[in-house]
């Protein structure tokens, strides 16, 4: 039998912060007071313009780049094809996110860009709205099924494809007022 370890302390720096610390802490809007996921009342929110741009990337081999180029892909135009998908998924957002509320979105614009030296295809989508709640989740939502769309159209000839890099770049409106990444709120 061997004799049983000898527990010790964690050091400071990995304990659980005091509860006057963990109470200064940003709270989750979609969480209650009980742990339990909640939508959040956005019903005395005001109504202002907001914008989100998010962006993202698939690397792809040379032979799968040259035929998206070449537009050689069997099932058709792979990058018309994936815009109109980001469209769609932007404007389903709500059904494909439980606490995601329904918006009445007023612009959604996704531009995908052959890049040689990935070599892939760069997107970036930009959403508007003029509401009581941010268009984030409906940008990134988009970015993601454009990218997504690209896999499934050009996976005959690469399944190796690598999707990466999706982040949202900018928000404005609200509250909370603009976020620049890189640059903090």
């Amino acid at each position: 039998m061997t004799p049983a370890k000898k527990r010790t302390a964690a050091p400071k720096s990995a304990r659980a912060a005091p509860k006057s610390a963990r109470a200064a802490s940003p709270k989750l809007s979609h969480v209650t007071s009980s742990g339990r996921a909640s939508m959040v009342n956005v019903g005395t929110k005001t109504v202002t313009e907001r914008l989100a741009r998010t962006e993202g990337r698939i690397t792809m081999s040379a032979a799968a780049f040259k035929a998206i180029r070449g537009n050689a892909i069997k099932k058709g135009d792979v990058l018309a094809v994936a815009r109109i998908a980001g469209i769609q998924a932007a404007k389903r957002t709500a059904d494909l996110i439980p606490l995601c509320h329904p918006l009445a979105l007023t612009d959604i614009q996704i531009e995908l860009t052959l890049d040689a030296k990935l070599p892939g295809v760069r997107a970036e989508c930009t959403v508007r709205t003029v509401g009581q709640t941010g268009v984030e989740m409906e940008a990134l939502t988009a970015v993601s099924i454009a990218l997504l769309t690209i896999y499934d159209m050009a996976k005959a000839i690469d399944k190796s494809m690598t999707i990466s890099g999706i982040c949202l770049l900018e928000k404005r409106g609200g509250k909370s007022g603009v976020f620049t990444a890189g640059r903090g709120r």
